[in-house]
């Protein structure tokens, strides 16, 4: 008996000095949007707020959004270090769901900027290409913008905030 407390016990200390599983510079990337925030379109209008938390151990960035007019919508982010890529998924109260992919950028004109891309496709097999990049300023804000085509397949800006700290 007491040869199995023993082993019990080593099994048992071992699992509890294993490193999380979400741990390193790779699943941190994103940490510079945790918060809580209000998001400001680029004339100063309150867009709405933004709660940004870990969840799940630290591995999920977890996004609560809620606009003034009602609009809600939740995101989950992920690192997913066996693919070495970032990944979104959002929903929102009007049924869209987004899953988006990318990483962070290292060099070039949005160095520093977390830039993650997908596709929906409507009812009527329409396919519309989205991309969101998410930047951390000097202040301490973030600025976000998201792009989508149209149509013809043109990029347009679908929104532009600037989250700013409660």
């Amino acid at each position: 008996m007491n040869k199995l407390l023993l082993a019990t016990a080593l099994v048992c200390n071992a699992l509890n000095t294993q490193a999380a599983p979400c741990e390193g510079e790779a699943f941190r990337q994103f940490d510079f949007w945790l918060g809580h925030w209000n998001v400001y379109t680029p004339n100063g209008t309150l867009a709405g707020t933004n709660n940004i938390t870990r969840s799940y151990g630290g591995c999920v960035v977890q996004e609560h959004y809620e606009t003034v007019k009602g609009y809600t919508g939740e995101s989950l982010n992920i690192y997913d270090a066996g693919r070495e890529r970032w990944h979104q998924t959002w929903v929102d109260n009007q049924g869209t769901l987004l899953l988006l992919e990318g990483g962070m950028v290292e060099g070039g004109m949005v160095e520093g900027s977390m830039i993650l891309a997908g596709q929906t496709q409507s009812a009527n097999g329409v396919i519309t290409q989205h991309r969101i990049s998410w930047t951390a300023n000097a202040d301490g804000s973030v600025h976000q913008h998201w792009q989508s085509t149209d149509k013809e397949g043109q990029w347009q800006t679908a929104f532009m905030g600037r989250y700013t700290r409660q």
